[in-house]
């Protein structure tokens, strides 16, 4: 145990510093997409930050096309007025939309923990408004001409301003309707004044052409926020992955420290108990076999009995736990041979043969005959077999039985099944059987002392050589535990080749599994 330093123990408590850092900075990046996602309004989160940001973006990098545009209607005005005219309405419109490039450009290179969003997103939709009112003005430049072709002119001309202020002032929607909404209202009294019913349809399409350009807009801010909802929600499950894996990683170095703790403990127990326990076994029996003289005192013999009875139970609790122990730790080293397990069964039960006709409990057994060999740890099967007919042994009540079957199973495999007239255990006591330590309500009533440990064991060893371990039981009814090998496990026999056969013949065939 001096390899386990305080420090190590310190570790396994509190975490390493670095481990507990990088958790919080996890938790805290966790939280930051969590506010992303249920951010549903403009202040509130960074939902609205990247919004905003996006209108941004579509304002600075749609400011050339915008202008480009308004160069091109101010050019054909001139035809329809004078240049001066055209002019100041160019200047006009190109000062708007410069004086939103420039707002666009200052709030993509603002911090975010400096920008003020509510106050933002009013400068651009007021900045929108006056662009809107800039463009409407040509409507008043041109206003009372009556040529059709400057009717159709700015018709065209507005309704493309219209459609592209809406595709670009997506990411806000308030700004969508403060760019369009004067421009609708310039073409609704350019169109209609005077009141000219002629007009009337061309002015209705082009109101459902401004409405058709914000139902648009709405949807592309839809799909934006669907968008950044599918991204922040990505970041969010790699954040928790992240989270996830730092929790993997320090519940496993806090496993492994555990287990090398337990397992250097459990090797200095097996050193420190078992000296004292080899001197205390070896005097008592010498004590209680009388080998210098008998006792003076009748007493001292009981004594001495019951000092080598204990020191055997301590002996063989430290070996189950020694085994179960390095079973669940992966380093139990199978020593595998060729065993025949009917005759492992066959040793264990003579073995057991006075304990059993001690308590008045029959034991009658039934193999199938011509069994192979199966490739095994012969120590293995022959601790499952004892534990398994020891617990059989000791839970049947003077009178009762038990039975042992060895044979074949429907795959190929075999199966060893031990059957007692026991109390049985409850259903959902057999969880509680099948842990370490854990003995259920019958055994504690009905049985002798033990250690919980038995059936642990043997489930481990089965599954060590790849077989299944099942425990079936009734109150009053008994309880039958089946150990089931695998095919791969058994060793099938070869016929004796004759060397004079011809190669077809000389080829051996695998001996016919029967089925159980």
């Amino acid at each position: 145990m001096a390899e386990v330093t305080a420090e190590m123990i310190e570790r396994g408590r509190g975490g390493d510093p670095r481990v507990v850092t990088r958790r919080r900075q996890l938790a805290s990046s966790i939280r930051e997409t969590r506010e992303k996602l249920t951010s549903s309004g403009f202040g509130r989160g960074t939902f609205a930050r990247e919004l905003i940001r996006s209108f941004a973006q579509s304002r600075k990098s749609g400011a050339p096309a915008v202008a480009a545009l308004a160069l091109t209607i101010g050019m054909v005005a001139t035809i329809w007025i004078p240049v001066i005219h055209a002019v100041m309405w160019l200047s006009l419109v190109m000062t708007a939309i410069a004086v939103g490039y420039s707002m666009a450009v200052k709030f993509l290179a603002s911090e975010d923990a400096e920008t003020d969003l509510p106050a933002w997103q009013l400068r651009f939709v007021i900045t929108e408004a006056i662009q809107g009112f800039a463009w409407a003005v040509i409507v008043a430049l041109m206003f009372g001409m009556t040529d059709d072709s400057v009717r159709s002119f700015l018709l065209v001309a507005l309704l493309l301003v219209a459609a592209m202020s809406a595709l670009l002032s997506a990411g806000i929607p308030e700004a969508v309707y403060a760019g369009v909404g004067p421009i609708t209202g310039a073409i609704v009294v350019f169109m209609q004044w005077p009141l000219n019913l002629q007009t009337l349809p061309l002015t209705l399409l082009a109101m459902a052409a401004q409405i058709y350009f914000v139902v648009l807009a709405r949807r592309l801010h839809s799909t934006t926020v669907s968008s950044l909802s599918f991204s922040m929600d990505k970041e969010a499950l790699i954040a928790e992955l992240e989270e996830a894996k730092s929790n993997s990683d320090e519940a496993r170095r806090r496993a492994e420290e555990a287990s090398l703790a337990k397992s250097r403990f459990l090797a200095t127990m097996s050193h420190e108990l078992r000296t004292p326990l080899n001197a205390i076994l070896g005097f008592s029996e010498v004590m209680k076999s009388e080998l210098f003289g008998p006792h003076t005192v009748p007493s001292y013999r009981e004594y001495s009995n019951d000092i080598h009875s204990s020191g055997q139970h301590l002996l063989m609790l430290i070996n189950e736990i020694l085994d179960l122990s390095r079973v669940e730790a992966g380093r139990y080293e199978l020593k595998e041979e060729s065993v025949s397990l009917a005759n492992v069964v066959e040793d264990c039960r003579h073995l057991l043969a006075m304990r059993a006709k001690k308590r008045d409990v029959t034991v009658t057994e039934s193999i199938e005959p011509s069994l192979p060999r199966v490739w095994a740890d012969e120590r293995s099967m022959r601790q499952i077999t004892l534990n398994l007919l020891t617990n059989a042994i000791k839970f049947t009540p003077q009178g009762g039985s038990v039975r042992i079957k060895v044979g074949w199973t429907a795959s190929g495999g075999q199966y060893l099944s031990i059957r007692d007239t026991g109390p049985g255990i409850p259903p959902e006591e057999i969880p509680i059987v099948l842990s370490s330590f854990g003995r259920g309500s019958m055994a504690q009533k009905n049985a002798d002392e033990g250690s919980g440990l038995g059936l642990p064991i043997v489930k481990g060893l089965v599954e060590l050589h790849g077989g299944t371990f099942t425990l079936k039981s009734q109150v009053r009814e008994g309880t039958e535990v089946i150990v089931i090998l695998p095919p791969e496990r058994i060793i099938d026999a070869l016929p004796q080749l004759d060397p004079d056969a011809p190669e077809e013949t000389a080829r051996p065939n695998r001996r016919r599994r029967k089925a159980a």
